[in-house]
């Protein structure tokens, strides 16, 4: 009885594809026949017997005229929605720090599970700046200001700090019910921009900020989506054209190619532990006039994947830079607490350019971000973050406002995370001694941990690594010889992909190739994060280091 029904289903399905001059069943389309002499095919008994049907089913369907698809060949109508009819756009995008790459790792991580012997006994997952997934505990104080809003009966607790409490009951008085589970404006939750402004003056040794010219957003992010998705437009020549650093984070390579914009490559100079140089800023922007109109510039300080910290001087150069060309100013700075080499310094563009003065100040442009995902913070997963916009266009602000409402509201809790961050435990408060000794000993760890990083790698040789001077990441240059170089093409790989991807295979290390970022053409890099636990890192960096040597040989 089974079989008859199924054959009954196949049945009907085949009888309603033969109606019609395009029906698969070309023989038999348009006439009822057509039905009548299909069901001289199918088994009335022993169900079985109806799977010896299937086989002779995609025969018939291989009778379609014009058949370009697998989905047609299964009997089902073409997808309106394929690779060929999707936005080309997408297509176009690219992530490296979550791809090819990364998949092989989590395959590999499943295969360990499931007991297939590898060379190695875990896989250590470097490509991504998640410091918690890399072992960080989560600092105290933030922690317990979250668990009270999302779970306010805990506030009868003896658990908690009283300052932890009055935090609490403070955001969740400026929350729609008194509930986290509400939207907020959109903007985000007036309260927290009050307290993001109050943060960005004691930041920037008392420069007013204005709330109204603060968006909360989810992450970072997003936020530089949202003002990318102001700047862009024109087609053909007059397409918008974006600065980017190359090295860079490849989330601005890939919003470009989303939004169809033109992606303006300048290269840091590497040879002085990635420099900017404003030349090099006047070489790119005047190529790029011919073919597109370069309207923004985007700056990531501390930089990604380059850790390296920009000085007050090089902050003012391209201020100017940017004020005489008439380039918007999109300032990067969410590893702004991720400072550690000696004579470095985080200077905000906000700050700087209000030192400045008229005409800078008065007139140019800037959007800044910053996000609770980096810093001491590592709340990747909550995707709290702002921008302030200076002298922004008082219209396009409208417009801004606009975009936003589109989305809602950030995440709140992403919020109230962002409002820890930016108004901690004052020193009279009970909570201060515990979140001042979680706070700096996650950035001295990380302080030791670019050092070594550093270090180790200069002592392999064909490795060279610059200072580490911020941020989370090692961006070291490997020498790779020309055999594999030759192999990769081979393969159709990028020559820093095929050692990446070897070295994972050997070893469990993840990491992501310098070709996912942007480099110089004839040199080779990966990204590393250094989150790893100090007792993981010195381990993977000296058996990458023994790979290196060990896939040069080969190679050799």
């Amino acid at each position: 009885k089974g079989g008859q029904r199924l054959a009954a289903q196949i049945l009907s399905w085949l009888g309603t594809m033969c109606q019609g001059d395009r029906g698969p069943l070309g023989a038999l389309s348009g006439r009822a026949e057509g039905t009548a002499a299909l069901s001289s095919l199918i088994p009335t008994s022993e169900s079985c017997r109806v799977l010896t049907f299937l086989p002779g089913l995609s025969r018939v369907m291989a009778l379609r005229a014009g058949d370009h698809s697998q989905v047609a060949m299964n009997g089902l109508k073409e997808k309106v929605l394929t690779l060929d009819t999707m936005n080309p756009c997408v297509r176009r995008v690219e992530y490296a720090v979550r791809g090819p790459i990364v998949l092989r790792a989590l395959e590999l991580e499943q295969e360990l599970r499931q007991g297939v012997k590898k060379p190695f006994t875990e896989v250590i997952r470097a490509n991504i700046g998640d410091a918690q997934a890399m072992g960080q505990k989560p600092i105290t104080f933030l922690r317990q200001v979250l668990a009270l809003c999302v779970h306010p009966d805990l506030l009868n607790s003896p658990d908690f700090p009283e300052d932890a409490k009055r935090k609490a009951e403070r955001i969740l008085q400026a929350c729609g019910g008194h509930s986290l589970g509400a939207y907020s404006v959109s903007s985000g939750i007036q309260l927290i921009r009050e307290d993001v402004a109050s943060y960005i003056e004691r930041r920037d040794g008392g420069i007013p900020a204005d709330p109204n010219n603060i968006y909360l957003s989810t992450g970072a992010s997003d936020a530089i989506l949202t003002v990318l998705k102001l700047l862009v437009a024109g087609e053909g020549p007059t397409r918008t054209g974006v600065l980017i650093p190359i090295p860079q984070y490849p989330l601005y390579s890939a919003a470009l190619a989303e939004l169809n914009a033109v992606q303006v490559d300048y290269y840091l100079d590497e040879e002085r532990a990635w420099a900017l140089d404003v030349a090099e800023l006047r070489r790119a922007l005047c190529q790029a006039r011919d073919h597109c109109c370069p309207r923004a510039l985007c700056i990531i300080n501390p930089g990604n994947p380059t850790g390296q910290v920009q000085a007050r001087e090089c902050i003012e150069a391209v201020i100017r830079f940017a004020f005489e060309e008439r380039l918007f100013l999109m300032a990067d700075e969410v590893y702004q607490d991720n400072v550690y080499a000696e004579g470095s310094q985080f200077h905000s563009f906000k700050k700087v350019l209000t030192e400045m003065g008229p005409p800078y100040a008065t007139q140019q442009e800037l959007a800044s971000f910053h996000s609770v995902s980096k810093g001491y913070m590592g709340e990747c997963g909550f995707r709290g973050g702002y921008v302030e916009v200076v002298n922004l266009d008082a219209a396009v602000q409208q417009q801004m406002q606009k975009l936003l409402s589109v989305r809602l509201c950030p995440p709140v809790p992403g919020q109230v995370l962002l409002s820890m961050v930016v108004s901690p435990p004052a020193p009279s408060d009970p909570s201060f001694a515990q979140f001042q000794a979680e706070r700096q000993a996650v950035l001295a760890e990380l302080a030791a941990k670019a050092k070594l990083t550093e270090q180790v790698f200069n002592e392999a040789p064909g490795i060279r690594c610059n200072p580490v001077q911020g941020a989370m990441y090692s961006f070291p240059r490997v020498q790779l010889p020309p055999r594999a170089v030759q192999r990769a093409q081979e393969l159709g790989l990028a020559p820093d992909m095929f050692f990446c991807m070897r070295l994972l295979e050997e070893t469990g290390i993840c990491v992501v190739p310098g070709s996912g970022f942007g480099q110089r053409e004839g040199t080779y890099h990966f990204r590393m994060t250094i989150l790893p636990p100090m007792e993981k890192l010195r381990p993977l960096l000296e058996k990458l280091s023994q790979f290196h040597a060990k896939f040069t040989r080969e190679y050799s």
